[in-house]
């Protein structure tokens, strides 16, 4: 302090000196007095000690003007960039401001004592010739000190005041900085011309200049639409009841979908630093398509595409579509339900309670026991189906089976089985029992033409009813959807006795457009079914067997017919209008 106050004292009076002390004193406070509920600082600053070049320098020019406000080094976060490294590249700022800020120093104070003649004749004499060219003038311009990072992608400024009667900053020596600095690129124009005049134009650090990145291409990637890995996942129902017979083991999937496509790969952007070098950047690499057994790659390479219907599984890094799934065991808790697009063989059974749907044919090497089976092709069932009264079959095509027992049964084409004991039988075609046993034993077979068995009823005169002619499963659904239909008109009309809210809206419409499909469907099926019963003739329909017992009611369009003793080798149908056995 002895030197500020011999300094100050010299140039600008006591007064002065007291400002500044009052200046240094309320910039130290704003340093001090930083909020301790902030959590992270939107800059890092740097903090210098009060006997720095910099602070000395700034004492100077507080003595000149009030106004001028505390020093202010700081960098703002860049992005990528942590407080650490931050912190790094403030010491390389300190490091070179440090020794401007001490050359400017020495230039800027005048000489305290005055030299006596013979000092300053040997002074002058161990002066080299650079010194001696050297003018010595108090008064000096402002000076941008401008500094660039390793990196060359920022360009950071701070100036120095003018002293005495030194030129105030302005464009032409800002320009002059960042040329010598070969700062060419990135400039931040609009700052350039607000700094001259702003209160913080001097001792504040800013940035003045800022590089473009390169943008590195990103490589190219698959988005798949079906899961690589399988895992065991159970339904939910809407009661938040965990279904354990659903496992979503297999991925279904129809010919022509898309398993998975390619994103193309970007190319790279090239950057520049703040000196105008160019930065280079990478491209993006290329991904093939992961193509695999029954798959192909559509024309415009973007996707991988199903050539079969069937099940989407990866394997040996690549997709492939098994057109056939093939069950090793049961369909149980193991498998769970089965919903497959394309044909399904299984080696086991259809345990109780679980269901196998498949748009292709269905092969079941065991048994259906009280299991919901629904096939687009055929079904096969080698060992029999047992219902228990609760199985339901279904099949667009043929049914094959050992046995029925106490199963319902939904054919569009034909049935064929050893036995058919006490079940209910929809069948479009011709219902067949004529291999192995061949007994058809109570219960109703419904058949659009023919029925054709070895026995027909039991010893014990067991009622079994046989119906001929029509379209028996499509005379089933039309019933089902009129009740249907029936039931939905009914809960409609209770629902419009309801309040008035938002889910009485959203139910009403849901209902409304459930019942407009459902009444749609049934005007087709009804159109068919008229069609249909144009076009057939009901003499054609017979049932033939070896044996027939009484009990046998055998109904032909609206004719009936009760057999009321034993009969061999006999076929009956529709002759002038009554049944015969003929």
């Amino acid at each position: 302090m002895a030197f500020k106050k011999s300094f100050l004292e010299r140039f600008f009076g006591s007064k002065q000196e007291k400002n500044v002390k009052e200046s240094m004193e309320h910039m130290t406070q704003e340093k001090s007095e930083k909020p301790t509920d902030v959590k992270e600082e939107p800059a890092v600053f740097l903090e210098l000690p009060r006997d720095h070049a910099l602070n000395r320098l700034y004492e100077l020019r507080i003595s000149e003007s009030k106004e001028l406000s505390a020093p202010r080094l700081c960098m703002e976060k860049e992005q990528g960039m942590s407080p650490e490294e931050i912190e790094k590249e403030l010491k390389a700022f300190q490091s070179e401001m440090t020794t401007a800020a001490n050359l400017r120093l020495k230039h800027a104070m005048p000489k305290e004592e005055k030299e006596s003649e013979e000092e300053k004749k040997s002074k002058e004499e161990n002066k080299s010739e650079e010194e001696k060219e050297q003018k010595e003038d108090f008064g000096m311009d402002a000076l941008p000190l401008i500094y660039v990072p390793k990196d060359r992608m920022s360009a950071w400024m701070m100036v120095f005041p003018p002293v005495a009667e030194g030129r105030e900053l302005d464009g032409e020596i800002l320009k002059k900085a960042l040329e010598e600095k070969k700062v060419t690129s990135g400039i931040d124009e609009k700052k350039l011309e607000e700094l001259p005049g702003h209160p913080e134009q001097y001792f504040c650090l800013w940035r003045v200049a800022k590089g473009t990145p390169a943008v590195q291409g990103t490589d190219g990637q698959i988005e798949d639409f079906f899961s690589r890995s399988v895992e065991r996942k159970f339904a939910v129902d809407e009661h938040d009841r965990m279904d354990y017979t659903s496992l979503n083991l297999f991925q279904t999937i129809e010919k022509g979908a898309a398993i998975c496509r390619r994103i193309p790969p970007t190319s790279g952007v090239p950057g520049k630093d703040v000196q105008g070098r160019i930065l280079p950047a990478r491209d993006g690499r290329e991904v093939t398509l992961p193509k695999g057994k029954n798959t192909e790659i559509s024309e415009d390479g973007t996707r991988l595409l199903a050539l079969k219907t069937g099940d989407v599984e990866f394997r040996d890094r690549a997709f492939h579509v098994k057109s056939l799934l093939e069950i090793a065991g049961n369909v149980d808790y193991s498998t769970g339900n089965i919903d497959y697009k394309g044909e399904v063989h299984i080696h086991g059974n259809v345990s109780s309670g679980f269901s196998v749907r498949a748009e292709g044919n269905i092969v079941v090497d065991g048994v259906v026991a009280s299991g919901n089976v629904e096939a687009g092709g055929d079904l096969i069932v080698a060992k029999g189906i047992v219902g228990g009264g609760d199985a339901m079959i279904r099949t667009d095509h043929d049914l094959y089976t050992k046995y029925l027992e106490n199963s319902t049964v939904h054919v569009q084409g034909n049935v064929y089985a050893d036995s058919i004991v006490n079940s209910e039988v929809y069948c479009d075609g011709n219902v067949q029992a004529t291999s192995g046993r061949g007994v058809l034993v109570g219960g109703k077979v419904r058949a659009s033409h023919k029925v054709s068995a070895k026995t027909i009823g039991s010893k014990a005169e067991s009622a079994t009813m046989i119906f001929l002619g029509g379209r028996p499963c499509v005379e089933f659904e039309i019933e089902s959807l009129e009740e249907n239909t029936q039931l939905l008109v009914k809960q409609l009309e209770k629902l419009e006795c309801r309040p008035d809210s938002p889910s009485k809206v959203q139910r009403m419409e849901e209902f409304q457009r459930d019942l407009l499909e459902k009444q749609a469907k049934l005007e087709q099926l009804k159109e068919q079914m008229a069609a249909i019963e144009e076009s057939e003739d009901p003499v054609k329909c017979k049932v033939e067997c070896d044996t027939a017992y009484p009990g046998m009611l055998l109904s032909i369009g609206e004719v009936n017919f009760r057999l009321k003793q034993e009969t061999w080798k006999c076929v009956a149908k529709l002759v002038d209008g009554e049944i015969r056995l003929v």
